[in-house]
């Protein structure tokens, strides 16, 4: 990959790391991340000198999510939805495609789009206190993006809906069991090289086990994901264009409660 201006991409012994780099920006994801992790994932997945890939982050957070300021963008601009839309699905589709392991490596928050990145991957390594948060409904937007796929999966239907139609956060010593942290340790600074230790024995494996395995199980994911991917994206592509996701990101921006009018 040609110099990625938001993560860094590196290889060595057979397991790829993508970190995704920019800390200062909370690891959001904005046209310019999505595009490039979608390039790094499918790039690392089709060498033939990856067996695993590990993906982490930079700062605080692992990724505060979606971009305010690219929604207020595309606010009431349906061509420019309709684009970041299929971006949408083209990365849950790139995880799903992706033919070895991913491992990701959870040090700090992941939230919105950044909890379906971690909940679109094969193992999930992850501090105590770190919060897993799908917020979606806070801002005035439909948990579209992967979230109504990749939630149930993890911890069932019950408990989805209660965390996505709320926006509580869980907490990773509960998602591990719930099913959603498959490898849960005390500290941030435990977690990265938890993740690279099991990289690395899944890296020792046969390759065409490990791959024909995961091959398997993603197509139950896949099975999923056609039956409710789409209907998810065209339902939070119309709330994009509400007027309560501007009240909501105004009342985040100002520090104050929001108020809902339904339109």
């Amino acid at each position: 990959m040609t110099n990625p201006e938001t993560l860094e991409v590196s290889v060595k012994d057979g397991i790829a790391e993508i970190r995704l780099s920019r800390p200062d920006l909370y690891n959001r994801i904005d046209d310019q991340a999505r595009a490039e992790l979608i390039t790094a994932l499918a790039e690392a997945g089709s060498s033939d000198e990856t067996r695993v890939i590990v993906l982490a982050a930079q700062g605080k957070v692992f990724s505060a999510g979606g971009d305010f300021q690219m929604m207020k963008r595309r606010h009431g601009d349906r061509p420019a939805t309709d684009r970041g839309t299929a971006e949408s699905r083209r990365l849950i589709e790139t995880f799903l495609d992706t033919p070895v392991p991913v491992i990701a490596a959870v040090h700090g928050d992941a939230v919105g789009l950044g909890s379906t990145i971690v909940l679109s991957c094969d193992a999930v390594v992850a501090a105590k206190g770190v919060r897993i948060i799908d917020a979606h409904v806070k801002v005035g937007l439909v948990a579209g993006d992967g979230g109504a796929v990749m939630w149930p999966q993890s911890i069932g239907m019950v408990r989805t809906k209660r965390h996505l139609l709320t926006g509580d956060p869980v907490l990773a010593e509960d998602g591990y069991h719930m099913g959603m942290v498959s490898d849960l340790v005390e500290t941030p600074a435990e977690v990265l090289p938890a993740a690279r230790a099991l990289a690395e024995r899944m890296a020792a494996l046969p390759p065409q086990a490990v791959r024909g395995t995961k091959k398997a199980l993603n197509h139950i994911m896949r099975q999923r994901s056609a039956e409710v991917l789409e209907l998810g994206l065209a339902y939070e592509a119309e709330t994009m264009h509400s007027e309560d996701l501007m009240e909501a990101i105004a009342a985040f921006e100002e520090r104050r409660p929001g108020r809902f009018t339904g339109r």
